[in-house]
């Protein structure tokens, strides 16, 4: 299947950030700094933070970039999930490209650069940042939690394998944060995941539309558990199962 969307009539100039935040009050002002200092020879940057009332007092500190040029505030009454937070940064995105970024400091920005490219050059119209890019075949080490990190990084293949077959595709990380597409890949779409199973639903229901992902090399320093990371290693894996058997073959 070829994608269903047309070519740039130019050279797409505007990225779309979409970054949703919650409880990440140990890093959100590094993170966030760093994101509106961004800059990528040849764009514009649309900078949209999802802040979904955390209670460590992430909101406040969130809350003082809403003057800044750049940025489009959300500020949700209520923590739905990631995923929630994520559909509602698409639906205020104007730029011709999207690249979701948490507000961790898990994934480096100096990548934006070359995982956009593909995009521009009119190769791709779906891109993800592989993080096996330095770590091999293990994306997690945690020093202070091992045995955590080696359950997360066999259940990774595992699940890869299991979305691979399914699709009848072949990447390495389709599970990364780093998901940069066109905007109107989105078009005739819509999205009902909340939490982390939103990473399944948007990956299935592009590739079945037709955007093969490119997968590129990135830089990535995981996180574990006693430092932040929130995915549970028994409720996720539940709704991503859930995720692929219902959006594998319901109606587009």
């Amino acid at each position: 299947m070829t994608p269903t969307v047309p070519a740039f009539s130019a050279r797409p100039s505007v990225l779309s950030v979409v970054v949703p935040i919650y409880n990440e009050a140990a890093t959100v002002r590094t993170a966030l700094d760093a994101i509106v200092a961004k800059q990528i020879p040849g764009w514009t940057l649309e900078l949209i933070f999802v802040e979904s009332n955390s209670t460590d007092g992430t909101r406040a500190i969130v809350e003082t970039y809403r003057d800044h040029p750049r940025v489009k505030l959300i500020l949700e009454d209520r923590p739905r999930g990631k995923g929630h937070a994520v559909r509602a940064g698409f639906a205020v995105a104007t730029g011709d490209v999207i690249l979701i970024q948490d507000a961790d400091l898990e994934y480096d920005l100096d990548d934006y650069d070359v995982l956009v490219a593909p995009i521009a050059a009119g190769r791709q119209t779906f891109v993800l940042g592989c993080r096996h890019g330095e770590s091999g075949w293990a994306i997690r080490q945690f020093s202070d939690q091992p045995l955590q990190a080696l359950i997360l990084n066999c259940a990774h293949w595992g699940f890869t394998l299991l979305i691979n077959g399914a699709l009848g595709i072949w990447l390495r990380d389709p599970f990364t944060m780093y998901k940069v597409f066109r905007r109107d890949c989105l078009d005739g779409l819509t999205f009902e995941c909340n939490r982390f199973d939103f990473d399944w639903e948007l990956l299935i229901k592009l590739v079945r539309r037709g955007h093969r992902p490119v997968e590129i090399p990135i830089s990535y320093k995981s996180r574990s558990f006693k430092e932040g990371k929130k995915i549970s290693m028994l409720r996720d894996p539940i709704t991503w199962l859930w995720a692929l058997a219902k959006f594998r073959f319901k109606r587009l």
